[in-house]
């Protein structure tokens, strides 16, 4: 198959894609293709992410460049936008509606007769687990729950391509897990996904497959674990609060993935390259000191810190 035919079948085709508001660029000169199965938009805050599902759905015209789905330009065939179901980050829901009436309002507008989307509704809102609080009103929900409810919204057309904008924002472990698990199977089902986020471990538990967006431009593409090998040699900060730092520091003086060691009142700084070994080493040396925990972060694990350390490479592909 040729090249041509795979970007012509595919989900999403971007070719030198870019959007500018007055002099800022939003997009520089993208090209991207996206096919079957879940791919994670990863990128910091401002890094274009919002601008291009924006384009995908419909909502913002390319300044320059284009872009189809399905092989049809969404402007001139705006009824390719019925094959796409959509989750913003910021909510768009009328709060003084239940969740089961925006959902098959949802439905509705997809182009179901009412009992097709009350049907649908019911399904899409049980598979999002929200039977529950379906017929509260949304102002009632929490932020987790929202995201739900946006979710099944996003599905209950049962679309060919659905795109997630930051839909882990908010949500507590539980919930996260389940939001995780039904991308990955939708994903698995023969749909295409497109998830937002700027968070590396949360795509990595949905897919392998990512797009690091940063400043506009497509800094690379490919799959998570070569990703992990580009920055693997990344200098890794993680803060730990306890009270003791100083005997946390001796503990940890010796550990073979620890590179320094800082302390500063109430805190120990620890700088590593390598991370998956170096937080079981915090746990363990806390655990064997009896220390109290105060809080454990890192300042680094953000991808603006990752994306800052990718630029300063030749990183064109993955």
């Amino acid at each position: 198959m040729t090249e041509q035919a795979t970007r012509q079948e595919a989900a999403i085709a971007a070719t030198g894609l870019s959007k500018w508001y007055g002099n800022v660029a939003g997009l520089l000169d993208v090209d991207l293709t996206v096919s079957t199965g879940v791919v994670g938009l990863l990128g910091p805050n401002g890094a274009g992410k919002t601008t291009f599902l924006r384009m995908v759905t419909g909502q913002l015209k390319p300044s320059t460049g284009s872009l189809t789905l399905f092989g049809k330009d969404p402007w001139s065939h705006p009824e390719v936008l019925s094959r796409i179901g959509y989750a913003p980050e910021h909510d768009g829901t009328w709060d003084e509606l239940t969740g089961r009436a925006f959902v098959r309002f949802a439905a509705e507008l997809a182009g179901m007769d009412r009992p097709s989307a009350a049907k649908a509704a019911d399904a899409a809102i049980e598979r999002v687990t929200m039977e529950k609080a379906a017929d509260r009103p949304i102002k009632t929900y929490s932020k987790g729950m929202r995201q739900r409810i946006k979710l099944a919204q996003a599905i209950v057309a049962d679309p060919d391509l659905v795109i997630l904008d930051e839909p882990l924002t908010g949500c507590d472990p539980l919930v996260r897990a389940d939001i995780i698990a039904l991308i990955r199977d939708l994903g698995a089902h023969g749909k295409t996904l497109l998830v937002s986020s700027h968070i590396l471990h949360e795509v990595e538990a949905m897919t392998d497959e990512v797009v690091l967006l940063y400043k506009g431009h497509v800094l690379a593409t490919g799959d998570v674990a070569s990703l992990r090998e580009l920055i693997e040699d990344h200098p890794h900060k993680i803060e730990v609060r306890c009270n003791d730092p100083r005997v946390l520091a001796g503990a940890l003086v010796s550990e073979d993935s620890v590179r320094a060691l800082e302390i500063l009142p109430g805190k120990l700084l620890v700088e590593t390259e390598r991370p998956d070994a170096c937080y079981p080493a915090i746990a363990e040396a806390i655990l064997a000191a009896d220390l109290d925990l105060e809080g454990l972060l890192s300042p680094d694990e953000d991808l603006e810190a990752v994306f800052r350390y990718l630029t300063s490479r030749d990183v064109a592909g993955i």
